[in-house]
């Protein structure tokens, strides 16, 4: 299958460059309302959707995955935008990839607020940090006991509580340090600096991985 064929919508979750290494397709930047159908009418017939503009634009519609999987188009989401759709739509033939998905299934997550963030437009960059990924991290943290579910679930209140663009881990501990006692802060600061881990660039990857199966498979 020519790499035309295979279209990704990919920004800040995972950077082209090590998805590439993983799959060979044509990358284009977060999918905006229109995308969908205009990829499916170039003749994709594998559509990754990744990432998705939420706030800057108007986001890629419900009955554009629709018209791709009746247009015979395997469409595969995770991450981002593409696993709040998957979670939507994968009753009527998209498929979800990944943890996030699986937190949008079964209702653990709903807001499409936790996977948003702030993103430089050329590079596409993250700037911030999205609430999907504090909540994984902070799981860690409680988990190797820096800190109890308590403290936990103020630093996730807080992050909660501060717009989207301005969740960064330094902003976010220090607003908390009023309601934590400094060392807790310190020691999760720490863990944080060497050991935080991104789950949407995880999931991502997973992505690939999956849709590189799913080619090889048209391909025999």
């Amino acid at each position: 299958m020519h790499e035309s064929n295979v279209v990704i919508f990919l920004g800040p979750s995972l950077d082209t460059e090590r998805a590439r290494r993983i799959l060979d397709a044509e990358y284009r930047p977060p999918a905006a309302r229109g995308d969908i159908f205009k990829a499916v009418k170039e003749g994709a017939k594998i559509i990754g959707l990744i990432d998705g503009v939420f706030f800057q634009a108007c986001a890629i519609a419900h009955r554009e995955i629709l018209y791709a999987v009746e247009h015979g188009v395997k469409v595969v989401g995770a991450s981002s935008m593409g696993a709040l759709r998957a979670s939507e739509l994968d009753l009527y033939g998209m498929e979800g990839v990944g943890r996030i998905y699986e937190l949008y299934k079964n209702g653990e997550l709903v807001s499409d607020d936790e996977v948003a963030l702030l993103f430089e437009p050329e590079s596409l960059k993250p700037l911030s940090e999205p609430l999907v990924n504090i909540r994984y991290n902070l799981d860690r943290a409680e988990e190797r006991g820096i800190i109890t579910r308590e403290v936990k679930e103020k630093i996730v209140e807080v992050a909660r509580s501060l717009y989207y663009p301005e969740r960064v881990y330094d902003r976010i501990l220090s607003v908390a340090e009023g309601e934590i006692e400094k060392e807790v802060l310190e020691q999760l600061d720490k863990f944080l600096r060497a050991e935080k881990r991104d789950l949407k660039r995880e999931d991502a990857i997973e992505a690939l991985e999956r849709i590189k199966e799913i080619k090889a498979g048209m391909n025999k």
